[in-house]
């Protein structure tokens, strides 16, 4: 299989996207691309990131991949999570405390800090609406989130969140809430919404 075939099946293989770090990672040539997208087999979504000419976008990948090192979280999370109807028109993504953020802010991205060990807690793998596999926050550590005051989350997303959140009471995790609610010091706020609602 000759290499321009060889990235074309790493992008089908991969829903419809192939970036520059895959193409380098199978060893080979990063020129590829160019050739790839100068004929038009190729679309160069991002610095990076190119796409089948018919597969769908997807802004969600595109961001991850252009900001590695971003976890989908907040509002972002909750949409992801099914937790709210509100499609994000910004991403919330934290990042470590020590990230430069100047990039994903001009990107348009509402962009969060965290230290260790409060950057890794809670982070999964989400789907997104063109079926495509991101990193997130789970749940639990999502409603937590959501509920400290420096995240100024609307009041009537967290309740619609929580009431989704417990609807779901098979997909629960008390103990998981519990224990992240302590690590991000609202328990007293998630004691209160979860007495109310269960």
């Amino acid at each position: 299989m000759e290499e321009s075939e060889k990235v074309l099946d790493l992008a089908r293989k991969n829903n419809g996207i192939v970036t520059t770090a895959m193409v380098v990672e199978t060893g080979l040539s990063r020129g590829i691309l160019k050739y790839l997208s100068d004929k038009g087999r190729l679309e160069k979504t991002a610095r990076g990131i190119y796409t089948l000419p018919d597969a769908w976008d997807d802004e969600f990948v595109t961001a991850q991949n252009r900001f590695r090192r971003g976890i989908f979280s907040l509002g972002t999370a909750l949409f992801l999570l099914d937790l709210t109807d509100r499609t994000p028109d910004r991403f919330h993504m934290t990042f470590p405390a020590s990230y430069n953020l100047i990039k994903p802010k001009q990107a348009g991205l509402l962009c969060h800090g965290a230290r260790e060990p409060l950057y890794s807690l809670g982070v999964i793998e989400l789907k997104t609406p063109g079926g495509h596999i991101v990193r997130g926050y789970c749940a639990e550590r999502t409603l937590c989130d959501i509920l400290r005051p420096t995240n100024h989350t609307d009041i009537q997303l967290v309740t619609d969140a929580f009431k989704k959140y417990t609807f779901s009471r098979r997909k629960m995790d008390l103990p998981l809430l519990s224990e992240y609610a302590r690590a991000l010091h609202v328990e007293k706020q998630v004691r209160a919404y979860m007495e109310v609602l269960l």
